[in-house]
C-alpha cells in the first residue's frame, strides 16, 4: 500500500514539474537558510557549557552609581573572592582573574608580542574545567611566576606540550615564568579565551584589602543544592561588613548616608551560562554576544519557513480545480477519505523531502560564507551530523505533515457530485484563506525590508556621525613601551617624516580598551555630593591636536610650563557636573592609591567639547586628561598618497631601535569599526535573509499568478476578442494580488516599527526611524510583487485567444 502511495506521489509530482520545481526550491532555500540559522543559534546557546560545574558557577558584577555615572561592571575588589569563602557557607570555591594586557615573549631572539595573558588564582582549575595534559593542577600557579600555557601556546615555544613543563619563559626581556602546567585549548565557545595563565600571587595588588579598587574579574562555584537567590541576598551585608568601615575612613560617611545620597556600590550575580549572551559590562574579559541576535535570528528563521510551508499549501490549494475530478473519480470508486488524506501527505512529505536533501547540500556549498559574515566557523563534522540527520528527518515528516494537513483535508473533502458537475469553486478569489496567506507571506517580507533599511540606516549613522574627533588617517603603532627610553626619541623621529602631520604618544586612545577611572573632588573636604567619576587619562601636550579634539574652553598643555604637570583637561560633561560657572583654573584632588591615603591636586586649565569614547550604545561620561608620560602607543595623524612607503619608514626607525620587536600597527578607523562589528555583521545577515525571505514569496506569487492566469484563460480570450488591450488585461490579473500586498503593508508597517525602535533603544546616540524608510518598503514590495506577477500576466495577456476558445 505504501510503495503504491509513493509511486502515484512521484507520477503526480512528475507529471506537474513546474508545480513541484517551485514547492522544492521554495521549500530547499527556507530549510537550508533555517539550517545555516540553527548552527548560529546552537553555537551561541552553547557558550561556557562545557564546563562541568557550569550549574553552580556565576561571576559577581558591581554596579556603581557615583560621582555622575551609572555602569554596571564585570569586575569586582580585589578581598571580595577571600570574603565571599570565609563568611557565606554557600560558597565552595573561587577564583579571580585580571587582565593586565599581553607581554612580549622571548623565542630565540625574537620577542613574540602576546596578548591573551590572564592573571588567575591557583584555583582556576577547581571552578572551570580546563583539562590540563601535563602538570598538577592543584599546585600549578601557587607559587609566585608561575604560568601554564595551553597546547597551542606550548607548541609555539616548545614544540611538545608534554615537555613544556619545568621550562621557563622570559617575559619583557627579563622577567621569568616557570611553566607548570599545559592545559587543553579553551573550546571557542567559553566568554574568555586565554593561552596564557599567570600566578595571580606575583601581583601585590592581589594582596592589597581595598574594597574599592574593582579590578578583579570574580567567579563563586556554589555548594550543591545552595540558592543563587538566597545567596546573592546576603551580599548587600557583606559589602556593609567589609567596605563600610572604609567608606568611613575615606569619605567620612557610613554606607546608609551614601546610599542615601543616591549612590550605589552594589554586588551581583549572573550565572556563567548567561554572561556570554546577556552581559555587556565595563571590564568584560572579551567582547560578548547579544541575546537579542539570537532570538531575532529564530524568529527569521521560523518566517522563512513559514513562507516556504505557506507556498506548498496556495499553491496545492490554487491547484484545487486540477485535482477535483481525481478526487471525484476516486470517492466513486470507492476510496475512503483517509486514503486520500494519506497520498495528498505522501506528496507532501516527498516534496519536502528532497528539498531537504538540497537543502543540506545548499547549506554545505555556502557555509563558509555564512561563517564569513557571521564570523564563526561552523563545519559539517560526525558531531554536527549526528543531531543534523535525525534533526532533518523529523523536519521533514512534521513540515511535510504541516505543510500538507490543509491541501489534504481540502481537497480529500471535495464532494463527488460536485465535482463532477463543475460546482466547484475556481480561481484565485475562490479561497479567503489563500488571500489570508497571502498578507502573512508579504507582511513577514515587508516586515525584513523595514527592519534592514532601519539596521543600514543606523549603521550609516554611526560611520558619518561626529564623535568629537577625528579618526580618519591616524595610524596607531601598539606597544611603544617596548621601547622603554627611546620610546620619546622615536615619536620625535617619526614626527619629522613626510607625511606625518602631527604624533601623540599614549595608550588612553578613544578606539582602544586602555582605561582608568577616578574619583575626583573639587576640594580636600571629600564631599561625594561634589564628587566626580571620571576616566582619569595620562596625555601629552600634542594629544588634543594629533586627534582633532576641539577646546571650548581654556588652554591645551603647554611642556615648557612646569606647573603642568599637575595641570588638567576636562571634558564638557565633566565640567557640567562640577556645577560651576567656570570650571578653568579650579581644583580636582584626586587619590593616587586605592585607600586614598595620598592625594594629588589637579588644576583644571581646558575644557575639550564632548567625545564618544565608549560605544554608541552608552552616554559619554566625564573624562579628564592629565599632562604626563604614557608609552602605551603612537598615534600618528598622516597626510600621504603613499601610505605604504610611509609604513616601511615608520617600520624602519621601529627595527633601528627594537630590532627584535614586533612591530604591530592598526587605523583609528577600523578600531572603531570593530566595536560595532556585530552589528555589521547582523546588517549583512539581515540583508540576505530578507533576499531570500522575498524571493521564497514571490516564488509563490509566481506559482499562484501562474493558475490565477490559466484558470481565467477563457476570460482572457473573450476579453481579447472584444477588444480589451494587453493593459487592461495585465491590470485585471493583477489587482487582486495588489490589493493584498497593500494590506500586507498595512499590517507590517507598525509591527516592524515597535520591533525596530525597540532595537535602537539599544543606542545612546541613534537615528530616528525615518518616513522614507516606510515609504521606500511599502514601494520595493509593492514594486516586486507586480513585476512577480506581470510577467504571467504579460504572458496570458498575450496569448492568442483562439487557443484558448477552440473548444468553445
Amino acid at each position: 500500500m505504501i510503495k503504491n502511495y509513493i509511486k502515484t506521489a512521484f507520477r503526480t509530482l512528475k507529471k506537474n514539474l513546474g508545480f513541484t520545481a517551485i514547492n522544492v526550491l521554495g521549500l530547499a532555500l527556507g530549510l537550508a537558510t533555517c539550517l545555516l540559522i540553527v548552527f548560529y543559534v546552537v553555537d551561541e546557546l552553547s557558550y561556557d557549557k562545557f564546563n562541568t560545574k557550569a550549574d553552580r558557577i556565576y561571576r559577581i558584577n558591581n554596579d556603581i552609581k557615583f560621582g555622575g555615572n551609572d555602569q554596571s561592571y564585570a569586575s569586582s575588589p580585589a578581598p571580595l573572592a577571600a570574603a565571599l569563602v570565609a563568611d557565606l557557607p554557600e560558597v565552595e570555591k573561587t577564583v579571580r582573574l585580571i587582565n593586565r594586557g599581553g607581554n612580549n615573549v622571548k623565542k630565540g631572539n625574537q620577542n613574540i608580542k602576546e596578548d591573551h595573558m590572564l592573571f588567575a588564582d591557583a584555583s582556576l582549575f577547581d571552578v572551570f574545567t580546563f583539562p590540563m595534559i601535563a602538570g598538577d593542577p592543584q599546585k600549578a600557579l601557587v607559587e609566585p611566576h608561575t604560568v601554564v600555557i595551553n597546547e597551542t601556546v606550548a607548541r609555539r615555544y616548545f614544540n611538545d606540550p608534554l615537555q613544556a613543563v619545568g621550562k621557563t619563559l622570559t617575559f619583557n626581556d627579563s622577567t621569568l615564568y616557570k611553566v607548570t602546567g599545559v592545559i587543553k585549548d579553551i573550546p571557542k565557545q567559553s566568554h574568555f579565551n586565554f593561552g596564557f595563565f599567570l600566578s595571580m600571587s606575583t601581583l601585590v595588588e592581589s594582596k592589597e584589602d581595598a574594597w574599592f579598587s574593582n579590578n578583579f574579574n570574580t567567579y563563586v562555584l556554589l555548594r550543591q543544592g545552595a540558592d543563587p537567590e538566597k545567596f546573592k541576598a546576603k551580599l548587600p551585608l557583606l559589602m556593609r561588613k567589609h567596605a563600610g568601615p572604609q567608606l568611613q575612613s575615606i569619605l567620612h560617611i557610613t554606607f546608609d548616608q551614601f546610599e542615601k545620597a543616591g549612590n550605589k556600590y552594589q554586588l551581583n550575580l549572573i550565572a556563567l551560562k548567561d554572561i556570554h549572551l546577556k552581559s555587556n559590562a565595563v571590564s568584560e574579559l572579551a567582547p560578548n554576544g547579544n541575546i537579542q541576535y539570537v532570538y531575532i535570528f529564530t524568529a527569521v528563521a521560523i518566517f522563512i519557513l513559514l513562507i516556504a510551508c505557506v507556498n506548498f499549501m496556495n499553491l496545492s490549494t490554487a491547484r484545487s480545480s486540477n485535482r477535483a475530478r481525481e478526487v471525484g473519480v476516486r470517492k466513486v470508486l470507492g476510496s475512503p477519505r483517509k486514503y486520500l488524506i494519506f497520498q495528498f501527505l505522501s506528496e507532501s512529505v516527498m516534496v519536502t523531502f528532497i528539498a531537504a536533501v538540497l537543502a543540506v547540500i545548499t547549506a554545505y556549498l555556502f557555509l563558509p560564507v555564512f561563517n564569513n559574515m557571521a564570523d564563526k566557523s561552523f563545519s559539517f563534522n560526525v558531531s554536527s551530523l549526528s543531531w543534523l540527520l535525525p534533526g532533518m528527518l523529523v523536519a521533514v515528516l512534521v513540515i511535510g505533515c504541516l505543510a500538507g494537513f490543509y491541501p489534504a483535508f481540502f481537497l480529500s473533502a471535495f464532494q463527488p457530485i460536485e465535482v463532477l458537475k463543475g460546482k466547484l469553486a475556481n480561481g484565485f478569489k475562490g479561497s479567503w484563506l489563500r488571500s489570508f496567506l497571502v498578507v502573512f507571506q508579504f507582511s513577514i517580507s515587508i516586515f525584513l525590508i523595514i527592519g534592514t533599511l532601519v539596521i543600514y540606516n543606523q549603521l550609516q549613522f554611526i560611520q558619518h556621525k561626529d564623535l568629537g574627533y577625528k579618526r580618519d588617517q591616524v595610524m596607531i603603532v601598539h606597544g611603544t613601551w617596548d621601547l622603554g627610553n627611546q620610546a620619546t626619541a622615536f615619536k620625535n623621529e617619526v614626527k619629522q617624516l613626510p607625511g606625518v602631520l602631527n604624533a601623540t604618544m599614549t595608550g588612553f586612545l578613544p578606539t582602544m580598551d586602555y582605561r582608568n577611572s577616578s574619583s575626583m573632588f573639587p576640594d580636600r573636604n571629600l564631599d561625594q555630593k561634589k564628587a566626580v567619576l571620571a576616566q582619569s587619562w595620562t596625555v601629552d601636550e600634542d594629544y588634543i591636536g594629533t586627534l582633532g579634539l576641539k577646546l571650548v574652553k581654556g588652554r591645551n598643555f603647554n611642556k615648557q610650563m612646569g606647573t603642568d604637570t599637575a595641570a588638567m583637561i576636562i571634558n564638557e560633561t565633566a565640567a557640567k557636573l562640577m556645577n560651576v560657572a567656570d570650571p578653568i583654573n579650579k581644583m580636582l584632588y584626586v587619590p593616587q592609591d586605592n585607600m586614598a591615603k595620598t592625594w594629588k591636586g589637579y588644576r583644571i586649565v581646558g575644557v575639550v567639547k564632548d567625545f564618544n569614547f565608549n560605544s554608541l550604545k552608552t552616554n559619554i561620561t566625564p573624562v579628564a586628561l592629565a599632562y604626563g608620560d604614557d608609552k602605551g602607543a603612537l598615534s600618528l595623524k598622516v597626510n600621504t598618497a603613499n601610505i605604504t612607503t610611509l609604513m616601511g619608514l615608520i617600520k624602519g626607525k621601529w627595527k633601528s631601535m627594537a630590532p627584535n620587536r614586533e612591530f604591530n600597527y592598526s587605523f583609528m578607523d577600523d578600531d572603531f569599526d570593530a566595536t560595532y562589528r556585530a552589528e555589521q555583521r547582523m546588517g549583512t545577515i539581515a540583508v540576505v535573509f530578507t533576499t531570500l525571505a522575498i524571493i521564497i514569496a514571490c516564488l509563490g506569487l509566481f506559482g499562484l499568478a501562474a493558475y490565477a492566469a490559466e484558470q481565467r484563460s477563457k476570460e482572457i480570450g473573450i476579453r481579447k476578442v472584444l477588444g480589451a488591450e494587453v493593459s487592461t488585461i495585465v491590470a485585471m490579473l493583477s489587482k487582486d494580488f495588489i490589493k493584498l500586498v497593500l494590506i500586507a503593508i498595512l499590517v507590517a508597517t507598525p509591527l516592524a516599527w515597535l520591533a525596530m525602535h525597540q532595537w535602537l533603544q539599544s543606542f545612546a546616540y541613534r537615528q530616528n526611524i525615518q518616513w522614507w524608510v516606510l515609504a521606500v518598503s511599502a514601494f520595493l514590495a509593492v514594486f516586486i510583487a507586480f513585476a512577480t506577477i506581470s510577467f504571467q500576466s504579460i504572458k496570458a495577456a498575450l496569448m492568442n485567444p483562439v487557443k484558448s476558445l477552440r473548444s468553445e
